[in-house]
């Protein structure tokens, strides 16, 4: 039987390039009164990079954004086939990747995410990331505090929202990496309306299939796309008029689009939103974005069609395409983060 390697196992590099987690309680003003009654008060994991304790210098930051049903913490979870993002991160610093803090933020709602975004359906989610959680690390911790010492990086909708902060805040971020994010939203939401209206239907209502699904201990396979269409209805269509606050794009009885509301969600889409922020784009110091050319939620034509308009408008970015699908696709990061790092400024 082979044995773990003990702590005084580690060779002096790799104990030179070991990372410091910080997990302080950060109380939100913007998610005081969110109207689901998710808590206001959560754990922001901060990643120090070696030797921050003793180095006096100042460090770009590089916030991580999780996916549909994430948090910040996830990041760090042991996982039996891929290195969390600690471990990711010693190997990369010891093969000599620039220094950075990470900072995981926790965006999750009941409803399973946020997407970034502020929303009187769910709460002021882009506002708890940029309005409090960056002044708070440049605060607290020796940050490069301006935009071109912070990136963001994400995942599905972390990938979605690091793009989507990126394109709204480039004063505030200075480089972003898009990993498989939402974007066309007709390929990837749309074939998940019927599915959504089959649940919503047999449970008698969107109020109560949200009260069913909310009550079971075991949460159901079958029901994770209603919840995931149900998510981001809540949070591109918010209605304070419709059930739950939220605004459907479409009849659950007939499945029918209405024009309307579809429109609001698709001024969330990132393909179609370069008219208005592509020059805020032009200003990064890095646009990275990558994609699964088996994506189950067909998210590489979204990439695909993000890409295309960028090249059309002469705005620079990175876009690689990879032989795998949605899931478990964190290796990836080994060519983001060190793009990330590289791309920010240093002392």
């Amino acid at each position: 039987m082979h044995e773990a390697m003990s702590e005084t196992t580690i060779s002096p590099t790799r104990a030179r390039e070991r990372v410091t987690v910080e997990m302080p309680a950060f109380t939100s003003a913007a998610l005081a009164d969110n109207p689901l009654g998710d808590p206001a008060t959560r754990r922001l994991p901060i990643v120090l990079p070696p030797g921050y304790a003793e180095s006096g210098r100042r460090y770009p930051v590089i916030v991580g954004l999780t996916g549909f049903t994430g948090r910040g913490v996830m990041l760090l979870n042991d996982d039996a086939w891929q290195p969390n993002l600690t471990e990711r991160l010693e190997r990369l610093y010891a093969a000599g990747m620039p220094h950075a803090i990470f900072v995981l933020p926790d965006c999750f709602t009941r409803y399973g995410g946020s997407q970034y975004l502020n929303s009187s359906a769910t709460g002021r989610y882009e506002e708890y990331v940029i309005a409090e959680i960056v002044p708070w690390v440049d605060a607290h911790y020796r940050t490069i505090a301006a935009a071109e010492g912070r990136g963001v990086f994400g995942k599905s909708s972390g990938g979605y929202g690091s793009m989507i902060l990126g394109m709204r805040h480039p004063d505030v971020f200075g480089a972003l990496a898009c990993h498989s994010g939402d974007m066309a939203f007709e390929l990837c939401y749309a074939k998940d309306f019927p599915l959504f209206c089959n649940a919503v239907n047999a449970a008698g209502g969107v109020a109560a299939w949200w009260e069913q699904f909310a009550a079971r201990v075991k949460k159901r396979g079958e029901d994770m796309a209603a919840l995931n269409i149900l998510a981001m209805a809540a949070c591109y269509s918010p209605d304070p008029a419709a059930p739950l606050g939220i605004g459907l794009p479409f009849d659950p009885h007939t499945c029918e689009r209405i024009a309307e509301v579809w429109a609001r969600w698709l001024e969330w889409d990132p393909v179609e939103l370069l008219d208005r922020y592509g020059e805020n784009l032009r200003r990064l110091r890095l646009l990275y974005m990558d994609c699964g050319t088996r994506d189950e939620f067909s998210l590489h034509y979204g990439a695909r069609q993000m890409a295309k308009r960028l090249g059309e408008r002469g705005i620079a970015h990175e876009y690689e395409e990879f032989d795998d699908g949605h899931m478990s696709v964190q290796y990836r990061y080994d060519v983001s983060l060190p793009r990330l790092a590289a791309a920010l400024a240093h002392e």
